[in-house]
């Protein structure tokens, strides 16, 4: 049985061994900055809602899973509820074409350009997606439920986020891990290392404003590797993009100004699992033939010890909810659920 829950002080141990997994950037490998990152989450699950609705911008939600049997936590993600502020703005390169064309000599060329802009009213985003890499493959497709149960929350509470919503992905890194876009444009400008540079972002942006070029940047006279980069996933991200643009996320030719990792956006209403999220009496554990795969949480709030929730194969009908793989046991255990009780089930896609 896993359960998926938000973070607790406890789980800083969990996610020391996550920021030290090759090729992960979600989490700095820094106790003291892992640390506040939880205390930000503990403190933005407890935080009142706004009456004015507006999104309190400093929000961010740490969710984790966790193996009930031994307590070892297997994945995080994350929610921020907006990424770009006037203290901290939402930095893209905006990808483009230029045409040119001499009627004198008869030829013309299309050259791709890049444009540094910025959002200081930016979206709520979801990110820190990080999973033991033992579970990546696992029959418990624990990725799945820690990547949707994000969705789950922010159906459940859209009133602490906005109402657009953005995923930065990673782009393929060449054999030393670099990102071939940062060797050809950041670090040329900055003289950092990329991995300097994103760490740096997290306390200070003002390097950005001031070191980058600010007008178009041809790709044109970029190494073929860098151009390849640009707008790309690497091979264990595309799971993660073909899903997003699932449920109803798109390309709007926006990428990070680092990397070149595409920036997806949706509208929070047109995501798929939400449109399908709803409340269910919840009937005694049976087996059954036709069932929905998906997570399930109380209709309460909160549930006992916060947010908590799991996945589940459920089968709906005339406002009945009923769970086939879960005995009435390990849901009470989980989530101190008991048939009879109200749930909110979201379906997979």
């Amino acid at each position: 049985m896993i359960v998926l829950r938000e973070i607790q002080e406890n789980d800083l141990d969990a996610l020391e061994r996550f920021a030290q997994i090759p090729g992960f950037i979600n989490l700095p490998n820094d106790k003291d900055l892992l640390r506040e990152k939880i205390q930000a989450s503990i403190a933005s699950f407890k935080s009142e809602v706004k009456t004015d609705g507006s999104v309190k911008t400093d929000g961010k939600y740490i969710f984790v899973a966790e193996n009930l049997e031994n307590h070892r936590v297997l994945g995080t993600s994350m929610i921020a509820a907006q990424h770009g502020t006037t203290e901290s703005p939402h930095f893209y390169f905006e990808v483009g074409n230029e045409e040119k064309l001499s009627q004198t000599i008869n030829t013309g060329f299309i050259h791709g350009t890049l444009k540094l802009k910025y959002d200081t009213n930016g979206p709520s985003e979801i990110g820190g997606l990080v999973l033991d890499p033992e579970y990546r493959n696992s029959e418990a497709r624990v990725g799945r439920q820690i990547s949707f149960v994000r969705f789950l929350y922010l159906g459940l509470n859209r009133n602490r986020f906005k109402r657009k919503i953005l995923a930065e992905l990673l782009p393929p890194l060449n054999k030393k891990g670099q990102s071939p876009l940062w060797e050809a444009i950041g670090r040329r400008f900055t003289n950092m290392d990329y991995w300097e540079a994103d760490q740096l972002c997290q306390k200070s942006k003002e390097f950005i404003f001031s070191l980058f070029p600010s007008g178009k940047i041809y790709t044109t006279f970029l190494p073929a590797e860098a151009r390849n980069a640009i707008g790309r996933v690497g091979k264990d991200t595309e799971p993660v993009l073909h899903m997003l643009k699932k449920i109803g996320f798109s390309y709007k030719n926006q990428v990070d100004p680092f990397d070149g990792g595409p920036h997806l956006w949706a509208n929070v209403d047109d995501l798929l699992p939400l449109k399908k999220l709803g409340t269910y009496a919840l009937t005694p554990s049976a087996k059954s033939e036709t069932t929905d795969a998906g997570l399930v949480t109380s209709a309460k709030r909160p549930t006992r010890g916060g947010f908590r929730a799991i996945a589940a194969q459920a089968a709906i009908k005339d406002g009945k909810i009923t769970l086939s793989d879960v005995s009435d046991e390990e849901l009470h255990e989980a989530l101190g659920l008991s048939p009879g009780d109200s749930v909110m089930f979201m379906p997979y896609y």
